[in-house]
């Protein structure tokens, strides 16, 4: 299960995606979420549908990737699911059965809201498989740099944000390390009821925090030999400028936007 969370992975390329600007990528992203909760029926989610799809072909990132990143939260999805399919009410039952009732517009809103958490987050892992976290952070620093006259540490945000990501995947392997060397000394962390399970990960947690600590403290120590003190008088090595593409993808994400939203006032 460890091994099939994806997020913060970034996987290098020569594609049209790879090469867009971070910062129209992420803007890019946040046009997407907009139409995704702004639609409303089947016509608007097969647009949207087919736009990540034509996303996922044109960065060579695979559908494999995408789904193993849902693996981890299929339990969310599914618990929402059942929510939304028993819970909700309607003007027609489906099926009865003591206290639980399916109605249509249970059925309807459960199979929506499995297939927008499913298209949220491949769209979002979409973004940082194909944008490495050093241009993620340049480029949500570049978008909040008006922030700064609000005394808003935005570099130091980014960097925060970036770091997360940056260690993620590390932060897993390790994880996978250490549930590997205590199976190894004869732990079980399958058998048992909850608070037994709960029990048993505390040989993990407690190595995996010292682990962090660690290293924590080597990466302040990395930026302090380095010189680092802040986003203050910093310059970058790689300079964010929008070409010809990124103007085009934007139009193209605002043009599927305004058309979305036109099309989910009719209920389509």
């Amino acid at each position: 299960m460890l091994k099939d969370i994806t997020l913060g992975q970034y996987f290098p390329g020569n594609t049209v995606a790879h090469k867009l600007d971070p910062r129209t990528k992420i803007l890019l992203v946040v046009l997407y979420i907009v139409a995704l909760f702004s639609a409303k029926g089947v016509v608007t989610y097969a647009i949207i549908a087919a736009c990540l799809a034509l996303c996922v072909r044109v960065s060579n990132v695979g559908v494999k990737q995408l789904v193993r990143g849902l693996k981890p939260v299929l339990f969310i999805i599914l618990f929402t699911g059942i929510l939304n399919l028993f819970f909700t009410p309607g003007e027609r039952y489906l099926v009865e059965w003591g206290v639980l009732r399916i109605s249509d517009t249970g059925l309807r809103n459960a199979v929506f809201m499995v297939l927008r958490i499913m298209l949220l987050i491949m769209g979002t892992f979409l973004m940082t498989y194909t944008t490495s976290p050093i241009s993620l952070t340049d480029g949500l620093e570049r978008l909040l740099n008006g922030l700064k006259k609000l005394r808003v540490p935005v570099h130091e945000l980014a960097m925060m944000m970036s770091i997360a990501l940056r260690f993620i995947p590390t932060l897993i392997e390790e994880t996978d390390k250490i549930m590997s060397a205590q199976k190894a000394r004869g732990a079980d962390f399958e058998s048992g009821n909850l608070i037994q399970k709960a029990k048993a990960l505390i040989p993990i947690l407690v190595p995996l925090f010292i682990s962090a600590f660690r290293r924590a403290d080597e990466l302040a120590t990395a930026m302090e030999c380095r010189c680092y003190h802040g986003g203050e008088g910093r310059t970058k090595l790689h300079v964010l400028k929008y070409e010809r593409r990124d103007y085009v993808a934007l139009t193209i994400g605002a043009v599927i936007l305004i058309a979305v939203i036109v099309l989910a006032r009719f209920g389509l």
